[in-house]
């Protein structure tokens, strides 16, 4: 039985039902419903109508009547990935193996929602994959299978995320090979050492708003790691004193050498237009300056820095304050 919902388990998903083992159910979460309107169908249960394989989408895995249906396909193994539910001891007792789940981090690094996204925010240069055998606490199994993988300079949570579930393929047969052998009672894989347990969290909207005190470096990587969702903000002060709000689209940190010989740099505030031209536009932050390459106001659409100085004429000394 395949468990998940959004686009990083579909390439392990295609893998099991081209692959000899019979996929006999998939499992995903129910359609979302929003402002009244259905959103529209998740990557997962496209994915299963595609490829013919019965779906089931119960509100609630761990209910009683859930589990029992499922306990009627009798499976061998429950895979589990991008899921968005804790499965209870007794729902994981539903293949006879239990479970397995690919998470997109190197365990127990970064446990939790969001592995992703917090590896590019903390500047991270390594990432990869763990297959764990599943336990009902949140990501804490033994790890099955590894696979590393290096975090480009300009990787988004979005281009890296796509790259690991593609890693994950071969990390989930190798996992499932494992288990074929298995005695049904010893410990399989390295059991994680809970002390070097990192958390990450499920992301929030005000997560994005960008905080200019902090250093060049780590504004940057911020911004590539909300790609697409909450994206990084902040608000431009206009020379009519309105405030102008913006999503950084993308950046670059200005080389140290460049900041040097800018006159009178040192005596802008963190969040303040230090270089304005036709082609450039510097903020200086806590800690060295980025230059903005791609931004997008609100409501509009992307725009490369040189269309958004035309139209919105930011000045030096105009500040970029928190929403």
């Amino acid at each position: 039985i395949m468990m998940g919902t959004g686009p990083f388990a579909v390439p392990t998903f295609r893998m099991l039902v081209s692959s000899p083992h019979d996929v006999c159910l998939l499992v995903t979460r129910p359609p979302v419903v929003s402002r009244g309107r259905p959103a529209p169908p998740s990557p997962m249960r496209l994915a299963g109508e595609e490829l013919g394989v019965e779906i089931y989408d119960p509100p609630n895995v761990n209910d009683d009547s859930v589990i029992a249906h499922l306990q009627q396909y009798e499976a061998d193994l429950l895979v589990v990935c991008d899921y968005g539910q804790i499965l209870s001891s007794d729902a994981l007792a539903v293949g006879k193996l239990g479970g397995i789940n690919l998470h997109g981090s190197l365990l127990p690094k970064y446990r939790g929602a969001a592995p992703v996204q917090w590896c590019v925010y903390n500047g991270d240069e390594v990432s990869g994959i763990s297959v764990i055998h599943m336990t009902p606490r949140l990501d804490g199994g033994p790890v099955i299978a590894v696979k590393s993988l290096p975090v480009e300079p300009d990787d988004t949570s979005e281009t890296l995320e796509t790259k690991l579930s593609e890693a994950g393929v071969e990390s989930v047969t190798e996992a499932i090979a494992k288990l074929e052998t298995w005695d049904g009672h010893s410990i399989i894989g390295e059991v994680q050492d809970p002390t070097l347990a990192t958390k990450a969290p499920r992301l929030q909207k005000g997560m994005g708003d960008v905080d200019w005190s902090r250093p060049a470096t780590e504004i940057r990587n911020q911004i590539r790691a909300f790609q697409p969702w909450p994206g990084s903000f902040s608000q431009m002060e206009r020379t009519n004193g309105k405030l102008q709000k913006v999503i950084l689209d993308w950046v670059e940190v200005v080389p140290e050498e460049r900041t040097d010989s800018l006159d009178g740099f040192a005596e802008f505030e963190h969040g303040q237009i230090c270089l304005c031209n036709k082609e450039e536009l510097w903020v200086k932050t806590g800690a060295g300056a980025i230059s903005i390459t791609r931004i997008q106001p609100v409501g509009k659409r992307v725009m490369a820095i040189d269309e958004f100085i035309r139209g919105y004429q930011p000045v030096v000394g105009s500040p970029f304050r928190s929403s």
